[in-house]
C-alpha cells in the first residue's frame, strides 16, 4: 500500500510537471510573435505620437521646435475638446445603462436553443454585421426630413416634417439610437453564450424551490455570467471611443442643415 500510494503521488507530480512544461512551451512559442506585433503596431506608434506631441510640428520634416506640454495646455483649454469629451461621456453612459441591460434582457429571453429563438438571434445580430459606414448612411436616409422615412411619416400624418439630423439635440439622440441598434446584438450574443454554459441543474433546483423567472435570473444566472458581463463592459467602453465612422455619414460631422424655406413669389399687380 505504501509503495502504491508513493507511485501514485509520484505519477501525479510527473503529470503536473508535464502540464507545467507544456504550458511553458506554449507560452515560449506563442508569446514572442504576439509581443513583437503588439510592439510594432501599438507600443511604437504610441511612443512616436507622445514624442511628436511635445513639438510644434506640421507633420513634415524632422520636428525641432520643442514646446513641451504647451500642446496639451491648448487642448485642455479648448471648448471643442470639452464638448467632445462630454459627448464621449454621454456615449459611454448610454452604452452601459441602455445598451447592455437591453442586450442582457433579450439574452435571458432567447438563450434557449429553439428554432424561434435562433431566428430572433439572427434578426437582432444582423445590425452588427453591417459596416459602420453603411449603417450611418441607412439611418441618415431614415432620419432625412426631406425625402426619408421620417419625412414620409410626417407627410402621412399631415404634419410639418422635422429635420432631426439638423438639430443638435435631436441629432445626438439619433446617434445614441443608432449606436444602441448597431451594437446591442453583439453584447446579446456574448450573454447568450455565457447563459448556455450555466449548469441546468442549478436552474432546475431553483425552479423546484419555487423561484420565478426573475428570481432565477437575478440569483442564479446573472451571478454565474459575471465574467461575460465584465467582457461586455470592456467592449462597450472601447467601442464608445470608436464611433467616428458612424457619425460622419450620419450627421456629416454636425454640418447637416435644414433647407431654408423659400419666400412666396409675389404676384405683380395689374
Amino acid at each position: 500500500m505504501i509503495t502504491s500510494s508513493y507511485s501514485f503521488s509520484n505519477w501525479r507530480q510527473r503529470l503536473r510537471r508535464g502540464r507545467a512544461s507544456g504550458r511553458l512551451s506554449a507560452v515560449l512559442l506563442l508569446l514572442p510573435p504576439a509581443l513583437i506585433l503588439f510592439s510594432l503596431f501599438v507600443i511604437l506608434p504610441l511612443a512616436d505620437a507622445a514624442y511628436y506631441s511635445l513639438f510644434d510640428w506640421n507633420g513634415y520634416a524632422k520636428p525641432s521646435d520643442f514646446v513641451g506640454a504647451e500642446n496639451y495646455q491648448r487642448l485642455l483649454g479648448h471648448s471643442t475638446f470639452h464638448t467632445a469629451l462630454w459627448n464621449t461621456v454621454q456615449l459611454v453612459i448610454v452604452s452601459l445603462v441602455v445598451q447592455l441591460p437591453l442586450a442582457l434582457g433579450l439574452a435571458l429571453l432567447i438563450y434557449r436553443k429553439t428554432p424561434t429563438n435562433a431566428l430572433f438571434r439572427l434578426v437582432f445580430f444582423l445590425p452588427y454585421i453591417l459596416a459602420e459606414v453603411a449603417a450611418g448612411l441607412i439611418w441618415s436616409f431614415v432620419f432625412d426630413g426631406e425625402y426619408g422615412v421620417t419625412a414620409q411619416l410626417f407627410h402621412a400624418l399631415d404634419m410639418e416634417s422635422v429635420y432631426i439630423l439638423a438639430d443638435r439635440q435631436w441629432a445626438f439622440a439619433a446617434i445614441m439610437t443608432v449606436i444602441v441598434w448597431k451594437y446591442f446584438g453583439f453584447h446579446m450574443m456574448i450573454y447568450i453564450a455565457a447563459l448556455q454554459g450555466v449548469p441546468k441543474d442549478l436552474v432546475e433546483a431553483a425552479r423546484l424551490e419555487g423561484a420565478g423567472p426573475w428570481q432565477i435570473a437575478r440569483h442564479v444566472q446573472i451571478p454565474m455570467i459575471k465574467h461575460a458581463i465584465v467582457v461586455s463592459v470592456f467592449f462597450a467602453l472601447i467601442g464608445s471611443l470608436q464611433i467616428f465612422d458612424i457619425i460622419i455619414p450620419l450627421t456629416n460631422g454636425g454640418h447637416r442643415t435644414a433647407p431654408i424655406p423659400s419666400s412666396p413669389t409675389s404676384i405683380p399687380s395689374a
